[in-house]
């Protein structure tokens, strides 16, 4: 007898199969969504640039 698998997480069929078609998004779906396109537009520090500048020197 094998032992059962534990089903963690959600995956992204999972969700996708969650959501039927024409069903509404929750109002915090827009807002998160909002949220990370921003963090994701950011520019680089120039700090980072440099250490990731650094890090590719000492190769």
């Amino acid at each position: 007898m094998e032992p059962e698998k534990a089903s963690g997480g959600t995956g992204k069929k999972q969700v996708e199969e969650g959501m039927k078609e024409g069903a509404a998004k929750p109002e915090w779906a827009n807002g998160l969504r909002k949220f990370y396109d921003s963090v994701v537009d950011e520019p680089l520090p120039d700090s980072f640039k440099d250490l990731l500048s650094k890090l590719d020197d000492d190769k």
